[in-house]
């Protein structure tokens, strides 16, 4: 399947179908009453805001569906949900061109002003439906054909796994399950899937069999025997990029966090979603607005804290280290120097509130968070986000996750020059400190929101100007 293809497809008939309704939303307010259209005709191609509208919002619809998260999982489109999303995003847009950037407006009543909302809501709002009503119909007739289908593992192998898999088979209509093969749960009582799909090995290894086998879609059909391996299993694919489905004999144990995904399958979808799909374009523009500001702001005081990093002491004025990010990816997090050349020549070690590796200047660094500014750069990047978990080295990561196994969630965000757990708790000193301070930042994955992360960036701007940083 090709993605990108496909999304071009959905972008491709937005820009057109925008396009088309503005220009007949533009004859009919220029010329719906006119009795002289015809000698009027040829004043559209002189008229800058015909072009305006024809080449410019359809730009501004486009942004605007992808803020509302339209444009994500584009092969999983259910026609009945995009026509709600079609009659939402269109009534927000045309609001937004009537209040601010409807052109040349004149209005004669406000009869005809209404009418005229109206009318461009029903051009733009019919014509993008219909397309992407055609478009979607093509592509689920493609799934249910089997045509295009999603790699898909199973977890499990006794009656309800086999129950699952014979199901999905054998519907007339395809939900669009590509199996590769199954996973056992540790608990074989009898091994029914071995005839029919290949063997990947334990659930414990489901993490590189996702990578190695491109798995878009894990199906959990446990027996009730197996139901102890459900918490290691949701530690261990979370942090993926894969779709979750269990098997209803469990719907009773995730009572709350499930919803059903489609009418073809028996099977629950579990929502891994943290934040709403524009709340996270936001939080991305606020990372990008932010940090370029701050950089701009701040340059008098990054110039001045590297020559003070220069003078404390020999040695490089900035410190590059290797963290763990989103989904596990490696990246190197940029700091000033708050340490003597060398201070881990023995091996990884965490700091303390009396470290002799800290020298003076990095002190005054540490309480003022000036060591943090060159992050923004990183942000900027994209490796970081303002807001979110504190990226940990894999050394300590191994450590924490044997006394700690949810630790990995905290790898479905990017991490962040500032957290729920930096502002309650601030710096670690040994690895118990580091599992406090990380229960504050599973509670951040729980309430991840705008609002929270603005609560968040207050209370850091606080402590760093009252020098309460530890």
């Amino acid at each position: 399947m090709n993605k990108n293809l496909q999304i071009a497809k959905y972008i491709t008939a937005d820009y057109i179908t925008a396009a088309i309704a503005w220009a007949l939303f533009f004859l009919y307010r220029k010329y719906y009453v006119d009795p002289w259209f015809v000698e009027k005709a040829s004043a559209i191609l002189r008229d800058r805001n015909f072009y305006y509208g024809v080449f410019g919002l359809p730009v501004l619809w486009i942004g605007l569906y992808a803020i509302s998260g339209y444009y994500r999982k584009i092969y999983r489109k259910s026609r009945l949900k995009e026509l709600g999303q079609t009659i939402a995003t269109t009534a927000i847009g045309v609001l937004v061109i009537f209040f601010t950037l409807l052109l040349d407006d004149i209005i004669r009543s406000y009869k005809s002003y209404y009418q005229s909302f109206l009318v461009l809501f029903s051009l733009h709002f019919s014509l993008t439906y219909l397309a992407r009503f055609i478009i979607t119909t093509i592509t689920n007739s493609k799934i249910h054909r089997r045509i295009i289908g999603f790699n898909t593992v199973l977890v499990g192998c006794n009656g309800n796994a086999f129950r699952v898999y014979q199901d999905i088979e054998n519907q007339p209509l395809s939900p669009g399950n590509k199996f590769v093969g199954f996973v056992d749960a540790g608990v074989v009582e009898k091994n029914m899937l071995e005839p029919y799909l290949p063997h990947l090995g334990s659930y414990k290894e489901l993490k590189r069999i996702i990578e190695e086998y491109k798995v878009e879609e894990v199906i959990i059909a446990f027996e009730r025997s197996e139901l102890n391996a459900i918490d290691p299993i949701m530690t261990e694919i979370e942090d993926s990029n894969v779709v979750i489905k269990i098997a209803p004999v469990m719907q009773d144990i995730l009572l709350g966090t499930v919803r059903t995904s489609s009418i073809y399958s028996p099977l629950i979808e579990i929502s891994t979603d943290l934040m709403p799909a524009w709340q996270k374009v936001i939080k991305r523009m606020m990372d990008i607005v932010i940090s370029a500001i701050a950089i701009v702001i701040l340059s008098p005081v990054f110039i001045f804290t590297a020559f003070m990093v220069k003078r404390s002491s020999p040695g490089p004025i900035l410190f590059r280290q290797e963290r763990v990010g989103l989904h596990g990816r490696k990246f190197k997090m940029i700091k000033f120097r708050s340490m003597y050349a060398d201070a881990e020549k023995a091996g990884p070690q965490l700091s303390s509130k009396n470290d002799p590796r800290v020298t003076p200047w990095g002190r005054i660094m540490r309480q003022y968070r000036l060591d943090e500014i060159p992050q923004f750069f990183t942000v900027l990047k994209g490796d970081m986000s303002l807001v979110g978990p504190r990226p940990e080295r894999q050394f300590y990561i191994d450590q924490i996750v044997q006394r700690m196994p949810h630790f990995r969630l905290l790898q479905k965000v990017k991490p962040g020059i500032t957290s729920w757990g930096q502002v309650k708790y601030g710096y670690a000193e040994n690895i118990d400190q580091m599992i406090e301070r990380a229960k504050f930042d599973l509670l951040y994955l729980e309430n991840m929101s705008i609002a929270m992360d603005i609560k968040i960036l207050v209370y850091t701007i606080m402590i760093v100007l009252q020098g309460r940083g530890k």
